[in-house]
């Protein structure tokens, strides 16, 4: 594989950076990688796991004379480290992202970048419910998608090295405006994680059904809902708050697509029900039509001892 950057540096060494530094080391595309974390533990355990080659104690030193900056951090995080790196950033280099939402990200951090250095904000569509440096592998951007949504007066070269160093990490990828990102987001993750922590918060509340019980007997439906909503708290709480208009837009429409349900078993209107349901399960089956999920019995688990 071609080498695509001399020197990458990881801002934050969770699960999307530790994966996508063992995909690099395993792919060959940089010389170096370098990787900076605000705790020393995570700084020390990422370079003793191998994914990175460097670990710097200031994120200043992890930037310098860097061709290719990643900032994996919570959203919320991203305004105050462009500000500080900003200004480090050498001539050419390019800066993305990996955050769940993407026109926040650009009001936060374009302004701080100078002339000469690329903005090319991005988002992997891939993880798990794991986080932190233990949790990487090199393969999970493995036939998921990256979004990349350029701003209109982005290097169109550094926009295409860009794509080509996540279709070399495994992804597939696809240019977006940030607005229509969001909006997309929200209907495919956003809203659906809020319902998975409201609807384990029911459980939680729900003074007749004891602890016992809710773990006992979870049925698929709800043990997948923990599953999601056992995500990172940190980074969904600034998704949630930097997608407020797209995510509260699909929550009304699904309100609304509740309350027809709600109506529909009311009366007993068993036609509408499965009309409905048809409709959805042919949503899953493109799903897994289109490589993006497994219909493996038990969602390709295995068997339980």
């Amino acid at each position: 594989m071609t080498v695509l950057y001399d020197k990458v540096t990881l801002i934050g060494l969770g699960l999307i950076a530790s994966s996508m530094g063992h995909a690099m080391k395993k792919s060959g595309l940089a010389n170096t990688i370098v990787g900076f974390s605000q705790t020393k533990e995570t700084r020390d355990m990422s370079l003793s796991l191998g994914f990175v080659d460097e670990i710097t104690d200031t994120i200043e030193d992890a930037v310098s004379d860097s061709d290719l900056i990643v900032l994996s951090v919570p959203v919320g995080a991203m305004a105050a480290i462009a500000k500080i790196i900003g200004p480090k950033l050498k001539l050419g280099a390019t800066i993305t992202d990996v955050g769940s939402v993407k026109q926040s990200v650009i009001d936060m951090v374009a302004p701080h970048i100078p002339n000469g250095v690329h903005f090319v904000p991005g988002h992997p569509l891939a993880g798990t419910e794991q986080s932190g440096p233990t949790s990487g592998f090199p393969d999970l951007f493995k036939n998921r998608w990256c979004i990349l949504t350029p701003l209109k007066n982005c290097n169109k070269e550094a926009s295409a090295r860009l794509k080509q160093y996540w279709e070399a990490l495994g992804a597939n990828v696809e240019y977006m405006e940030a607005e229509h990102h969001d909006l997309v987001l929200a209907v495919t993750s956003h809203a659906p994680h809020l319902i998975a922590y409201t609807m384990v918060g029911v459980a939680d509340d729900l003074g007749r059904v004891t602890d016992k019980e809710v773990i006992n007997f979870s049925a698929a439906g709800f043990r997948d809902f923990t599953r999601i909503a056992a995500s990172d708290p940190t980074m969904w709480r600034d998704v949630f708050l930097n997608n407020r208009e797209a995510t509260l837009e699909i929550l009304g429409r699904f309100t609304e697509e509740l309350f027809d349900l709600q109506r529909a078993i009311r009366r007993g209107d068993g036609d509408q029900l499965f009309e409905y349901f048809n409709r959805t399960r042919a949503i899953r089956r493109s799903i897994i039509d289109a490589g993006q999920d497994t219909e493996a019995a038990n969602f390709g688990r295995g068997s339980v001892e």
